[in-house]
């Protein structure tokens, strides 16, 4: 993970220490993709930003999803294919997003890529564009588990 960047200044909404819950779609939306194809899209998105992607959170239990933090009501502006699942602010539900801080003790969650100055937030058209070329892949859009047995 790349630390060089900015860090300053250090989101509101990122906790001092271990980790918190956050409602999406008030300090951000988030795009979540589970287990080796959310791993694949956080790869490109990293790869493509030259390690400035802005807030990508991993979650190392369950289906080990991978959550793209964006600008608060901004992920609806794209239609995203199935195995994305579109966490921000409606009527019919509350979606809330796990934190962790920065540095120290922040199990089960932490970092791909950390919330920078040059990148407070992942881009939503580039996240749509590489989401879409991942989860076409598979043949049947439907999420697969790669983890070993």
């Amino acid at each position: 993970m790349e630390r060089k960047s900015s860090l300053v200044p250090v989101p509101s909404w990122v906790p001092a220490s271990g980790h918190a819950l956050r409602y999406a779609g008030i300090h951000f939306d988030a795009v979540r993709i589970g287990g080796l194809r959310g791993e694949h899209v956080a790869y490109e998105i990293m790869q493509f930003t030259d390690f400035r992607a802005g807030p990508i959170v991993r979650s190392r239990i369950g289906a080990r999803s991978m959550y793209f933090l964006l600008p608060p009501q901004t992920v609806r502006a794209y239609r995203w294919p199935a195995g994305a699942e579109v966490m921000s602010r409606d009527g019919r539900a509350a979606a809330f997003v796990g934190v962790p801080a920065l540095h120290g003790l922040t199990w089960p969650l932490d970092w791909c890529s950390l919330p920078v100055a040059e990148a407070p937030f992942v881009d939503g058209a580039l996240l749509h564009e590489l989401t879409v070329g991942v989860l076409a892949d598979e043949p049947d859009g439907r999420s697969v588990d790669y983890r070993p047995r």
